[in-house]
């Protein structure tokens, strides 16, 4: 007889999107009527803090976080399990002209274990000439939706860090989609 094993696999996708106004007009709406200047599909790593609140959550009955928010990162930062909410030991941008943070805003789970945002992405409407060098998403604390804001409490769930730089200019809408999957892993 073999030994049962319980074991499941969890993974994390963002997919950010930057699109650029065409010319003359400048108008870009938020569904991407733009060009398309560059596209970012990359997976995460879950942060010791987010594996613990999902625990919390989930079995101990601690309370949920009522809302999580997208955040780009402009620094040439390695996740690592370590990072929390408080430090996050990246540099998170605010060169967009969003007054707060863009709501993660997601659709119930599926079928097939996954909550995502892709119906509702979180749009950042760049503000300066950056580079963007990744995505996180946080929640919880005092002050989650506010632009690079920390307070005790939240939470910094994931971080994920794209494949190389990634430049925007001021008027180009990036477009954040972050999706969560847990399944049984099939052993």
């Amino acid at each position: 007889m073999s030994p049962s094993r319980d074991n499941v696999r969890v993974r994390g996708e963002f997919h950010v999107e930057c699109f650029r106004p065409f010319k003359p007009e400048g108008n870009l709406s938020h569904d991407g009527n733009g060009q398309l200047v560059w596209e970012e599909k990359v997976h995460n790593i879950i942060t010791t803090e987010g594996v613990q609140h999902i625990l919390n959550t989930v079995l101990a009955g601690s309370s949920q976080i009522g809302s999580w928010h997208c955040a780009l990162v402009e620094s040439n930062t390695t996740p690592a399990a370590a990072m929390t909410y408080q430090v996050p030991t990246f540099t998170e941008t605010t060169s967009y002209d969003e007054a707060t943070r863009p709501v993660y805003n997601e659709a119930a789970a599926t079928t097939g274990g996954t909550v995502t945002n892709s119906a509702n992405k979180g749009v950042f409407t760049i503000s300066a000439t950056k580079t963007m060098f990744g995505a996180a998403l946080l929640g919880g604390g005092t002050a989650p939706a506010v632009k690079a804001g920390t307070s005790s409490g939240g939470v910094l769930l994931c971080m994920a860090q794209f494949s190389g730089s990634r430049d925007v200019v001021d008027n180009d809408v990036v477009n954040l989609t972050y999706s969560f999957s847990a399944a049984d892993d099939g052993v």
